[in-house]
């Protein structure tokens, strides 16, 4: 989470959107600082008393098709060895490192992602001022910058890349279409995302739907008291909610 109390502004970071790039282009050109943790969540820094309403908050969004894509690569390609550092790991991190290495997408997809997806961006990102789309990182971060009354000093540089990563759709056979839909559909109509057009029918089944709506309060509660937590309760909750 990066703020400037000279500029008035807030960013909220959600993981795999280009948020370490945003953060590290707010500390080092546009007088931002760090505060509470690095994925720390709004309700964190509501709780520290600040008037929320002086700021301007934003964060970021990204297909999810694309984001789940990125995930398995860097499990599959052990991006900067993260996960062959035993001391690191979690045991769904672990899981998921050993799985990958040995199976392709669509098995991965299918073996891990059995509710529909959702992510923290449901807790309060539909409140900020403005959330920055993955797809169209440079230019919504340079509308974030106008709209804080902030001149552009550079494009924004790109960091992080997920390894050996080729467009995400050339992941998705039509075998699983169908399944993609039931798992991404609630939450891309939420985001209005679309299905590509060459799918066919882009609806999503009713059912994902009901289960999107279903584990959504068990999900925000999980995000809002647990996420960052390792306790039994929080490990079991985090079973139910699939995430």
């Amino acid at each position: 989470m990066i703020i400037s109390n000279k500029h008035k502004y807030l960013f909220v970071e959600l993981p795999h959107t280009g948020s370490t790039a945003i953060s590290k282009e707010l500390c080092e050109n546009y007088e931002g600082e760090r505060i509470l943790k690095k994925h720390s969540l709004f309700h964190e820094f509501k709780k520290l008393s600040i008037n929320t309403k002086k700021y301007y908050i934003f964060s970021c969004i990204r297909n999810p098709m694309d984001e789940v894509v990125s995930i398995y690569l860097k499990y599959k390609t052990d991006q900067i060895a993260e996960y062959t550092q035993l001391a690191n790991y979690k045991r769904a991190s672990l899981e998921r490192y050993f799985f990958s290495k040995n199976n392709n997408y669509q098995d991965y997809l299918k073996k891990f992602y059995k509710l529909p997806y959702d992510n923290w961006s449901c807790l309060a990102h539909k409140r900020f001022d403005r959330v920055i789309r993955f797809e169209n990182l440079q230019r919504d971060f340079q509308t974030v910058l106008e709209e804080i009354g902030l001149e552009q000093k550079r494009p924004l540089p790109v960091v992080n890349t997920t390894n050996q990563k080729k467009h995400y759709l050339t992941y998705y056979s039509p075998e699983i279409y169908n399944y993609a839909k039931y798992v991404f559909g609630p939450f891309m109509k939420t985001w209005d995302y679309a299905f590509p057009a060459e799918w066919g029918d882009g609806s999503v089944p009713i059912f994902a739907d009901i289960l999107f709506d279903i584990f959504r309060l068990p999900r925000k509660t999980y995000w809002r008291y647990f996420h960052d937590s390792h306790s039994m309760y929080a490990e079991a909750l985090k079973m139910i909610v699939g995430r």
